[in-house]
């Protein structure tokens, strides 16, 4: 079998080499550099110390070794996106767009077709079930990232691997330390990669500038204070909005106007909801459901976090609308909600949040 393994010179896409070696496969390594850059200059992912170690990897088990560079794919699908979600006041997911589009659309494209697998380092796993292939949770269920998976589809979810799917994170660990690999004490990647050491603030301020609004109290409709642009802002946002004698929480956002809302108190009840409704909702292997008029027994997250919430799941024309068994907190429109069987076993599907 033909693999190419996406190697990002982290501890986990590291060991998903070894893995494959131990059964005998011999994997093609791919360091995929998205980099970019535009009119206002160069903004670069620091990529030297990764591609450092990647090629150690490849040398290591004697594997070929390519970097490719995919950074104008990755500013026109997740970059852009990001920043016209957050011109419409919404808060995007880069990581999902990157996956769908870039990991396993751009790459598959132009050098992954060649291959039968591609393999990753993500923490998942696929289940096989009457000949379709579904994406499934990982062993360890604090590191899964098949919420980061939601937007991938059937083509996509057939041809992928995940060598770790299986393994606890201490495992790897314990394996790179073993194979006295340099990223065995990495710490874990944080943040959007293609902001680099760059503040998010400061990327979003050199896109969409500043523009003075007011920070409303929710309950009482006191002028709470000032901001510079709703954009900086999210829903469930504590920190950043400078404001004395909180601790106060952003709940809701005037776009039109410029306003943002804020709720006081380290538990406000107007942080959470029961209902989220879902547009562009697609299936990732295929609609399990079909054109339903009752409810259906799901798990759903609305970002990424270990915990599954138990809910149902309606469906109104285009709209998918789940209503949680509990209160979940943050319900932020452009974020996506994630849908999964009663087990939380299998990954469905997922839909933006409206």
């Amino acid at each position: 079998m033909n693999i190419a393994a996406l190697v990002s010179g982290g501890v986990d896409s590291s060991v998903i080499v070894k893995r494959l070696k131990d059964k005998g496969f011999e994997p093609t390594i791919f360091y995929i550099r998205i980099g970019m850059e535009d009119e206002h200059g160069y903004i670069d992912c620091p990529a030297e110390e990764d591609i450092e170690i990647t090629t150690y990897i490849a040398k290591k088990y004697g594997c070929k070794f390519e970097i490719v560079s995919l950074h104008e794919e990755y500013w026109e699908n997740v970059v852009n996106y990001t920043i016209e979600a957050v011109r419409r006041g919404q808060t995007p997911n880069p990581d999902m767009m990157c996956n769908k589009m870039i990991k396993f659309g751009s790459f598959e494209e132009k050098y992954g077709r060649d291959f039968d697998k591609i393999a990753t380092g993500h923490y998942a796993t696929t289940t096989e079930i009457s000949g379709e292939t579904y994406l499934s949770t990982a062993k360890d269920h604090i590191k899964d990232q098949t919420y980061f998976l939601g937007q991938i589809n059937a083509m996509q979810v057939r041809k992928l691997m995940f060598p770790i799917g299986d393994l606890l994170k201490r495992e790897v660990r314990n394996i790179a330390l073993q194979e006295r690999l340099p990223s065995a004490d990495r710490k874990d990647s944080q943040g959007i990669c293609f902001l680099g050491k760059i503040d998010y603030n400061d990327f979003i301020r050199r896109y969409l500038g500043e523009k003075q609004g007011l920070i409303v109290d929710n309950e009482t409709g006191e002028i709470l204070g000032k901001h510079k642009g709703y954009w900086f802002h999210t829903i469930g946002q504590r920190k950043g909005l400078g404001l004395s004698g909180g601790p106060w929480f952003c709940v809701k956002k005037d776009i039109e106007n410029n306003v943002i809302y804020a709720s006081r108190g380290y538990d406000p009840e107007t942080q959470y909801g029961k209902i989220v409704h879902l547009q562009g909702f697609e299936f990732i292997t295929k609609d399990v459901f079909g054109n339903f008029s009752d409810e259906k027994d799901i798990t759903f997250k609305i970002r990424h976090t270990p915990d599954f919430t138990k809910g149902k799941l309606r469906k109104t024309g285009d709209i998918y609308t789940i209503e949680s068994d509990e209160k979940i907190q943050g319900i932020a429109a452009g974020q996506f909600g994630v849908i999964y069987d009663e087990n939380s076993k299998l990954c469905l599907g997922s839909g933006v949040i409206i």
